[in-house]
């Protein structure tokens, strides 16, 4: 090999050697980026801090129901506040109607089994003082003229034993089937516990009110803490941006040496 030939080779592996490092250090940031997707997308939502709010246990019979009296800690999570609440399964079927749950397998009947007053379910929880909560639920109606389901479903919330709002609903008419729908409401801690309450309105004819999908989550403050959502999205842009810009500039660089 000539002196000449010899420089080119040198020349050339020379180059080859800086390429490979730019295409590495390209790698290396879009492995990088990706990392920071996954560890954004993996931050935690905030946390329910009711306890079995779809009633997922203690299971019951598939197409039946069980029954819980006052006083009762059967339901895990929950004391039956009034003569009874009952565990119903999605798939329970009565005069022809059916009984779905919004979540899961299983929702709460606050009527009880044919015992049709005040009555329901209460759970206590650990809050901080002057905190504000928010509180999501659904409550199931089915309409039934003349029927012993009647055709709304009304449900009292209490906290602390004061009532903070009535849920009514009145959908489902015409249909076979029970229908959800979701309400939502806020209060503000006063004290290190704080009890919730859901309790059956409906007249004594009305023997089905449904219950599921309890969410209470503690509010953040928007001055303080940015959602979730908008966190993720500032973080991504400025990864982004930062990775193409160094991106052109390593192939700016390829296509100088090469």
């Amino acid at each position: 090999m000539s002196k000449q030939e010899a420089a080119s080779f040198e020349w050339s592996a020379t180059r080859w050697h800086d390429s490979l490092s730019a295409m590495r250090s390209i790698l290396s940031w879009k492995v990088f980026f990706g990392v920071v997707i996954l560890s954004l997308l993996a931050l935690p939502a905030r946390a329910n801090l009711i306890s079995n709010g779809s009633f997922e246990t203690p299971q019951v019979p598939v197409g039946g129901f069980t029954n819980f009296t006052n006083g009762s800690t059967g339901i895990t999570g929950w004391i039956v506040v009034g003569p009874e609440a009952s565990i119903v399964s999605t798939s329970y079927v009565s005069f022809g109607l059916k009984f779905p749950a919004e979540d899961g397998n299983q929702w709460l009947d606050l009527t009880g089994d044919v015992s049709n007053t005040v009555e329901g379910v209460e759970q206590t929880i650990v809050t901080t003082p002057g905190a504000t909560y928010d509180l999501s639920y659904f409550v199931g109606n089915q309409v039934n003229p003349g029927g012993p389901y009647g055709t709304t479903s009304a449900v009292d919330v209490l906290v602390n034993g004061t009532k903070i709002q009535e849920a009514v609903n009145s959908m489902g008419a015409g249909g076979t089937s029970q229908v959800w729908e979701q309400f939502s409401t806020s209060f503000v801690a006063t004290s290190s516990s704080t009890s919730i309450e859901f309790l059956n309105e409906d007249p004594r004819t009305d023997n089905t009110n449904g219950l599921d999908n309890i969410v209470l989550v503690q509010g953040a403050s928007p001055s303080t803490v940015p959602e979730s959502s908008t966190f993720i999205m500032f973080a991504l842009a400025a990864c982004a941006l930062g990775f193409f810009k160094y991106q052109k500039a390593i192939l700016q660089h390829l296509g100088e040496i090469l």
